[in-house]
């Protein structure tokens, strides 16, 4: 009996080895084979922006731009298969090669995966070139923009962008890991940008960034006399409650950025709440849903974008309740105003910097607008700039459960009208 037993815990220690080294195997397999299909995506956009900086590379990539209108329709098929031919081929080519050499060099079977991943890309250029047609050439499909660029998925409005808006940015093809590392998932150049609070601490730090990266800044005010008129920058003076009277001048921006708020510190009277919700919630409410009405034709969702800033307040203590309540209100209506998809609006999360507002902010204006737009050109949804960590653990987790709450338990005016 003993002897029996022995031999069966030996073939159980020995199944247990050998099934412990096929587990092994296939974590190794995974981590190498999800390893080589981020090298690709980093090799295959570093390329493309290399195209776009290196002169002889450019002769042959241009012609993939020139292959496209307006509206993504080909200008010939003849231009069209030549993109194919000087470009997606070429490209593909090159990038096969490369992740096979790496993967007889390194001698990681999970290596493979990412060359069968550039086969594919390879695989469906051939036939775009052979047979002329556009129905795998996903990014370029024609007709109108029906969604807002995605995060860190390039969908056809991202990559629109690229053809027509800054041909220097949005690189990425795929996976948009290279635009948010290089800076390029946002181009601010040539951009109309107009920022309510234009003539506070914040407002005037944002102007002068903004204009740095070579955007046009229209600055809407309720204190006019207060910015500087050297021309750099147009000036609009609006009245809080009469928000309409912009709808004109906002046909024509690119960009909103809803700055402006009031602080009653400790107060909670009848006349400081009303203002606090007047000022830091309703007005910047209206002004958004003028601005969506802007939002129309084929490209608007590519192009036009909200950032409220809601301050950290919406997660965390501001040491002013009033500011709080109001600050938050208005987050959560941000939240569900996104699930509409009207287009991209961000939210700036910011700490507190030192200002008329609050005049003990630790951070300075000049650093939390540098943050701002250093984060945006990365296309952050979600512009957290602050000295606190918890706000980046908390932020982050109460804007996922409001918005999948929102998203359950809320339908589009849409969706209502189809019920009905």
């Amino acid at each position: 009996m003993i002897p029996i037993l022995a031999e069966s815990l030996t073939e159980i220690l020995t199944r247990v080895k050998i099934d412990g080294t096929l587990v092994n195997t296939c974590w190794q397999f995974a981590i190498w084979g999800l390893l080589s299909l981020l090298l690709a995506e980093i090799l295959r956009d570093s390329y493309h922006a290399l195209c776009h900086q290196v002169n002889w590379l450019s002769k042959w990539h241009n012609k993939h731009h020139a292959a496209y209108r307006r509206d993504l329709s080909i200008v010939s098929l003849k231009a069209y298969q030549e993109s194919q031919l000087y470009h997606d081929i070429l490209e593909s080519s090159l990038l096969v090669v490369l992740l096979t050499v790496i993967a007889l060099f390194v001698q990681q079977i999970g290596l493979w995966l990412g060359v069968a991943y550039a086969c594919s890309f390879l695989f469906g250029a051939s036939l775009r070139y052979f047979q002329g047609t556009i129905d795998t050439d996903y990014n370029h499909l024609p007709g109108p923009l029906e969604a807002i660029p995605s995060v860190w998925w390039v969908n056809r409005s991202y990559h629109w962008r690229h053809h027509f808006d800054d041909v220097d940015a949005y690189y990425s093809g795929v996976f948009s890991l290279v635009d948010k590392i290089l800076g390029t998932g946002l181009s601010l150049k040539g951009k109309t940008v107009a920022l309510t609070g234009a003539s506070g601490a914040l407002g005037q730090a944002l102007t002068a960034q903004l204009l740095q990266q070579n955007a046009k800044v229209v600055a809407l005010t309720t204190n006019p006399d207060k910015l500087p008129s050297d021309g750099s920058f147009k000036v609009i003076a609006w009245e809080l409650g009469n928000e309409a009277a912009l709808k004109a001048s906002l046909e024509k921006v690119d960009i909103l950025i809803i700055n402006h708020g009031i602080n009653v510190y400790t107060s909670r009277t009848p006349e400081a709440i009303n203002s606090s919700y007047e000022v830091n919630t309703f007005s910047a409410l209206r002004l958004m849903d003028i601005f969506l009405t802007t939002v129309k034709g084929p490209q608007a969702k590519a192009t036009k974008e909200i950032w409220v800033n809601t301050s950290e307040a919406e997660a965390s203590p501001a040491l002013s309740p009033l500011y709080e309540l109001s600050k938050r209100t208005l987050g959560n209506l941000v939240t569900l105003k996104r699930l509409d998809g009207d287009c991209v609006i961000r939210k700036l999360i910011l700490g507190p910097f030192k200002s008329q507002l609050n005049p003990y902010g630790v951070m300075s204006p000049q650093q939390v607008a540098y943050g701002i737009l250093f984060l945006a050109r990365r296309d952050f949804r979600n512009i957290i700039v602050t000295i606190n960590p918890l706000t980046y653990v908390f932020f982050p987790l109460k804007e996922i459960s409001t918005w999948l709450y929102y998203k359950i338990f809320s339908k589009t005016a849409k969706n209502q009208n189809l019920a009905s």
